[in-house]
Parts: structure tokens; sequence; C-alpha cells
């Protein structure tokens, strides 16, 4: 137990104030409970799959600044193609759109390997790329989300207190990283990292595996974006504010910045917190600028902390 509580104490420690914050807001909203806790989760899904997007390719010791636009490409992508779309038509582009995702991804993976250009420059410019083929798939919100995938994440299971995204998020994070953390791939990235020559020096594929994780994180992205037209219920061609929050989510959740470090279930667990703390806000009636000045100063405060940790680490 002693092991266990030392290797995973900043996530037991997180889990722990993801309880105190519900708590609390059950103190300061009487009336918080199933129906709530499903709205939070709701909420939250997009903002997780972004989450584990951004933490996986730093993981791999990356940045994607494109993971909002990717998720708006796939998200309009889906809307558009569901809008009076039979059952088995909406499931092939489901399909579809998370190829779609591994697809961007890749592009983005192989234009940093290709021109050995800083990954945040590159995707810094297919932000604005994959934002420009959002808006041309689709001008303005619009399209529609099947009634199917809709009813995947809203309401609760037979257990009142289970919400079905929150079942949909562990389902497809579980299938997608538990297998893949214990593989080769996923060693390879922890290994590039960690240390890229010595994981060159290994016989790792460098750019092959940069490419993948890349593509990982693409894959997430498609997910978040379906996500947000399911909970929207259409799509939208403008990229939300996923960004800035996946980067916070990521470094509070215990990711090094530089890579080689963490997990998906801290970052999971803080991109919770961070979302609880705006509702708490807004249960206050806190002015929803002075909200926003909030949410802000927390994420720049995270990210800045993780960036000296980070350096630090690096002179060691």
């Amino acid at each position: 137990m002693n092991r266990f509580a030392s290797k995973h104490g900043w996530t037991l420690g997180l889990l722990a104030l993801l309880v105190a914050l519900l708590a609390f807001t059950r103190v300061i909203q009487p009336d918080f409970g199933a129906s709530g806790l499903e709205t939070l989760t709701r909420a939250t899904l997009p903002f997780a799959f972004a989450t584990a997007a951004m933490a996986v390719v730093v993981i791999a010791g990356g940045i994607d600044l494109s993971v909002a636009s990717m998720m708006a490409v796939a998200g309009v992508t889906a809307a558009v193609l569901m809008e009076g779309a039979s059952g088995g038509a909406s499931v092939a582009v489901v399909g579809f759109v998370l190829l779609l995702g591994v697809i961007m991804g890749a592009i983005n993976g192989a234009l940093i390997v290709v021109t050995r250009v800083p990954d945040i420059v590159v995707t810094l410019a297919m932000l604005f790329v994959w934002e420009g083929v959002a808006l041309l798939i689709l001008k303005a919100p619009g399209g529609a989300a099947s009634p199917w995938l809709r009813n995947l994440i809203v309401g609760s299971l037979g257990a009142y207190w289970v919400p079905k995204s929150f079942v949909l998020l562990a389902l497809c994070l579980a299938i997608i990283w538990l297998p893949l953390r214990r593989s080769r791939l996923g060693l390879s990235i922890y290994a590039i990292g960690s240390d890229e020559l010595a994981a060159y020096r290994s016989g790792i594929a460098i750019g092959w595996t940069r490419i993948a994780a890349y593509a990982i994180c693409g894959l997430f992205a498609a997910m978040g974006g379906l996500a947000l037209t399911m909970s929207t219920g259409n799509g939208e061609p403008i990229p939300g504010p996923y960004l800035m929050a996946s980067v916070a989510a990521v470094v509070l959740g215990g990711v090094v910045l530089g890579g080689g470090r963490g997990a998906l279930l801290g970052p999971i667990i803080a991109v919770f917190i961070l979302r609880l703390v705006r509702m708490d806000l807004t249960l206050l009636s806190v002015d929803p600028n002075v909200t926003t000045i909030v949410e802000g100063s927390i994420m720049v405060v995270v990210v800045m902390l993780g960036a000296v940790l980070a350096s630090r680490r690096r002179r060691i």
C-alpha cells in the first residue's frame, strides 16, 4: 500500500480534491445530485477527450496546438454526414470521423518529422489549416447528430449516480490507452519523450513513433469532436476553448512538459476539477467575466508551474 501510495500519490491527491469539491458543491447547492453530476460529466466530455489527445503528444515530448481545430473538423463532418442518415449509415459516419481524426493527427506528425520544424510552430500553422477546413465544411452551426448517438451520453444508468457520458469516456479511454501503454508502441512513445537519443540508440524508429503519437492524438480529438456534436446536437465550425484547458489539465494531472512521464488518469481527474471549479463559481453567482478571469488564471499558473518544473528536470 505504501508503495502504491508513493507511486500514485499525486493522482490520489487529485482524486481527494475532486471529492472535496463535489462535497463543497453539494453544500452550496443542496439540490446537486444525479442530474447535476450528469450535466457536469456531459459538459466535461469534450474537454476530457481533448486532454487525452494532448496528454499523448506531451508524453511523447511534443505538443499539439491544433487539437481544438481537429475537434471542430470532426464535429462538423459528423453533423453534416449524419443529418438525415439512417442508423446504419450513422455508424459508418462515426467510423469515418475517427479515421479522419487519425489522418489529421498523422499529417501533423509527418510534417513535424519531415520538415524538422518545432512541433509548436507546425501545429500552430495547422490550427489555422484545420479551422479553415471546418469552415469550408460548415460555415455556421448546423447539421445534426443521430438520436441513438445522443442517447449514449444523455441520462444516467440504473444506478442513478453513474452518468452515461462517464461510462462512454471510461470505455473509450480504456479500450485505447490500456493496451497502448503496455504495447511496444506505447513504451516507444514514453521512450522518445524521456530521452530521444537513448531511444534512437535502442533501435526505436523515432519518426514513425512520433507520427503514431500524433495520430493517436488525432483519434482522441475526433472523439472529442463527436462528443461535442453529441452534446449540442449540431456541428460547430469555430474551435472551442479546449486548447488551453487541455494543456492545463495535462500539467495539473502530473504529465511532465517535455515528455516521458505521466498517464491519462491524472489529467482526466484534473479536467473534472477544472470544470467543477467553473460550475461552483457559477453556482455562487460570480460574475461570468470574473469566472473567466479566475479560470484563466488557474490555467496560466498551472501551465507556468509545469514549464518551470520541466525546465528544472532538463537541467538535472
